[in-house]
């Protein structure tokens, strides 16, 4: 019931998010596959470089920039006014095929390189211990000589963590040029999925100690909501592995000798991750099996103690069948003493009885 319940609310939730595009559309038409999130697009706008930083929010327009020989860089959080993100886009001549993949939240995790320019698509991901659910986000990031453009669907500032280290010029951000800073997006985006991956490891402990101390229905449920959990978790982070080796193995010129020593650390990472996973689902199948186990253990003890009160009754219903025979020679029925000795007879079994199956470990 529990499976079941989970599957349709997982069908329900990917026809409310997915629009499919019309058959026969060109490619590079623009058309928002999502859900809107957002009544209104919001984005920053950082520009930095070693000595100056400033950073302005706009709500359904883009920020002007100043002249500053700099990175310029776009955070767009909600990304359904595809005229706004047309905009932006070709004021970076993006690919067109760069902006539908922006404006297509079902993209699988990708590296692209252009002429100018590299695009990277990867997913953002979230675990809710409560709902034992993945939350995902995809987040598309646009690199140019002096420019970054990065896109997520939700208003959830992904990145506040490297706004206030250009904030507060900590580190090499600063010095560096838009390919570390693309870097170190993707680097938060990882580092989320080892602190998903520790929810859900946490998890299987609470699961763990749940089937040990009373396997039910469920219990079966959360091993169930687990599994697709992990299937989720592994279906983005097998594409981004690839993304990301992609990325740091790329001779672009954008690339800097320098960030490459980090993208390679971060592939790393993303190896990391994946092997997590997979060590996770060999954990919840162990958990599964474990479950099966304490499920037929206690279908054999309950069959166990079935058997032994049958085997009890078995001779104490032929002795009450014999004497309810309806015989008139039964030279029993006519001693005075015969029903107190039937019934000592009959406990001295059920006494011999309990004490073999003690002895035997039956009981």
């Amino acid at each position: 019931m529990g499976k079941d319940r989970a599957r349709s609310s997982a069908t329900n939730k990917a026809k409310a998010d997915k629009k499919v595009k019309s058959s026969g559309t060109p490619p590079g038409t623009l058309i928002f596959t999502g859900k809107q999130h957002l009544e209104k697009l919001n984005v920053s706008l950082a520009q930095y470089d070693p000595n100056h930083y400033r950073c302005d929010f706009a709500s359904n327009r883009i920020p002007d920039t100043i002249d500053l020989p700099g990175i310029n860089w776009f955070d767009v959080r909600g990304v359904h006014d595809v005229a706004l993100i047309e905009q932006l886009g070709k004021r970076y001549n993006m690919h067109p095929l760069a902006i539908e993949d922006v404006l297509n939240i079902q993209q699988r995790p990708k590296f692209e390189e252009y002429d100018d320019a590299l695009f990277i698509v990867i997913r953002f991901l979230s675990f809710e211990p409560a709902k034992r659910d993945i939350d995902t986000e995809q987040v598309a990031i646009y690199v140019t000589r002096d420019a970054v453009l990065s896109f997520q669907e939700k208003d959830s500032d992904l990145f506040a963590p490297i706004r206030k280290r250009l904030e507060n010029a900590s580190g090499r951000i600063r010095a560096r040029g838009s390919d570390y800073l693309a870097y170190a997006l993707i680097d938060a985006v990882v580092d989320n999925y080892f602190i998903a991956l520790d929810k859900v490891e946490d998890a299987l402990a609470l699961l763990e100690t749940e089937i040990l101390a009373a396997a039910s229905e469920t219990t079966k449920a959360l091993i169930h909501d687990l599994r697709i959990s992990l299937i989720t978790l592994r279906k983005s982070a097998g594409p981004m592995r690839e993304a990301i080796s992609r990325f740091s193995g790329s001779d672009h010129a954008l690339i800097n000798r320098e960030t490459g020593f980090f993208l390679r650390d971060l592939y790393d990472h993303s190896i990391r991750i994946v092997e997590l996973i997979e060590t996770n689902r060999d954990l919840l199948n162990g958990l599964h099996d474990l479950y099966m186990s304490e499920i037929s253990f206690k279908m054999n003890n309950v069959i166990q103690i079935l058997t032994i009160i049958s085997t009890i009754f078995i001779p104490l219903t032929f002795l009450a069948g014999v004497y309810g025979m309806n015989f008139d020679v039964l030279p029993e029925l006519h001693w005075r003493y015969s029903y107190p000795a039937l019934w000592a007879f009959m406990i001295v079994i059920v006494l011999w009885q309990l004490y073999y199956f003690r002895k035997k470990n039956w009981l």
